[in-house]
């Protein structure tokens, strides 16, 4: 997931997507139909094939100001011209400016990362990964299921605060957030507060059910 440059400021293509948030070291699968898109993919292809990508508040149309550098992996041409990306989530940047809008929105965007750091934060990674495993258990009690989680899972403070917010589902807003956060400590204080309040609630229902059963 490393993604160095030593240009502080530049352009970058944009890809406005309705409460998708991407994250670095995160993979992200596009379907490119849309013809002003297939121009941009094309033409990245041809470059660094890095462009940005920035979620779109359905409530409103808002397009956030944060968002996060996609490289393209994997590019597979269609027949009738649409294409199936594979990209990989890089670094976070902040929009400048708009440099133009037609075909598709380019960018004037600066990287941004998380402070520097002198405090320990294993014990608290620990504390994220052992919530995760708790609400994954409780989850699968419920449906009556087996639910595995991954190998992979990061296990250094800051990767690991961008996994857990990228599988956060249906809280595009609280994802963004997270995202726009440059403070690995606090992002993953809020996610003991969301995983905590998440395992209270299953915890409940599994009370319930079984009781009832």
């Amino acid at each position: 997931m490393a993604f160095s440059s030593s240009v502080a400021v530049r352009e970058l293509p944009l890809f406005p997507l309705s409460e998708v948030v991407l994250f670095p070291g995160r993979p992200l699968p596009l379907h490119i139909f849309e013809f002003r898109y297939r121009i941009m993919m094309n033409t990245i292809l041809q470059d660094d094939r890095r462009f940005g990508v920035l979620m779109v508040d359905p409530a409103d149309g808002k397009v956030s100001k944060v968002g996060c550098c996609a490289e393209i992996l994997q590019c597979e041409r269609l027949p009738d011209d649409r294409m199936m990306v594979r990209t990989l989530g890089q670094q976070r940047f902040r929009i400048l400016d708009y440099v133009r809008e037609k075909p598709y929105y380019v960018g004037l965007v600066e990287w941004i990362d998380d402070e520097p750091s002198s405090q320990d934060l294993s014990g608290l990674a620990i504390q994220v990964d052992q919530m995760l495993r708790d609400v994954v258990k409780l989850s699968a009690k419920l449906m009556g299921q087996t639910v595995d989680l991954p190998d992979d899972i990061p296990t250094s403070p800051l990767e690991l605060s961008y996994w857990i917010a990228s599988n956060l589902y249906g809280v595009a807003p609280e994802q963004q957030a997270l995202l726009e956060l440059q403070n690995t400590m606090a992002r993953l204080e809020r996610e003991v507060e969301i995983l905590s309040s998440t395992r209270n609630h299953l915890a409940a229902r599994t009370a319930l059910k079984d009781a009832l059963d």
